[in-house]
């Protein structure tokens, strides 16, 4: 296993050691002593999945301190352009996003730690998304900060995903006034 800097180093890429052969592949998802020495040393406290259609769009989500998580996320079935941006009051990377293609093929995980928005597109029909987290879900701590806002500028290669009403409704940037420290 071992890790692949981002343009904003919090975030890392974890490329598993993925063992094949005719009868199928073998890898291993997560294990702590692992993560630990990639530097990914966090608890895990739940697990989440989802299934989406092709250009399904997800994000830009977070969650309010104290109830804030990191994500290991990575895709089952199918891809995602995933994304995950610093949300984090005097990073130098403040409002800056990183970008990478997760799929059923690569294998690849994306590490995003607390104090991100995160969100993903799908490339697939059917694509299965599974991400770990560190904290448990907080309904009233969600935010969610505009997918397409300007002032972020993420390029999703997409005009007009299908969204949510949530996520139709994010905060624009500029109003944000982030909970988060660096």
């Amino acid at each position: 296993m071992k890790k692949i800097p981002t343009a904003i180093p919090d975030v890392l890429v974890v490329q598993p050691d993925v063992f094949e052969d005719k009868r199928g592949y073998f890898f291993e998802t997560f294990n702590q002593e692992k993560f630990a020495e990639l530097g990914i040393k966090y608890d895990f406290v739940q697990d989440n999945e989802s299934l989406s259609a092709k250009n399904v769009l997800r994000g830009l989500h977070f969650q309010n301190p104290p109830f804030e998580q990191g994500k290991l996320v990575r895709v089952i079935r199918g891809g995602v352009r995933d994304v995950a941006v610093d949300i984090r009051k005097g990073s130098p990377y403040y409002g800056k996003w990183v970008s990478i293609e997760l799929t059923a093929q690569n294998k690849l995980m994306l590490w995003i730690p607390p104090g991100f928005a995160h969100g993903f597109l799908t490339l697939e029909d059917h694509t299965v998304f599974s991400y770990k987290c560190t904290g448990f879900y907080n309904r009233p701590s969600e935010g969610v900060i505009s997918w397409n806002d300007p002032d972020i500028n993420i390029d999703w290669m997409i005009e007009f995903p299908e969204l949510s009403e949530r996520d139709k409704n994010g905060t624009p940037f500029i109003n944000f006034n982030t909970p988060f420290l660096f």
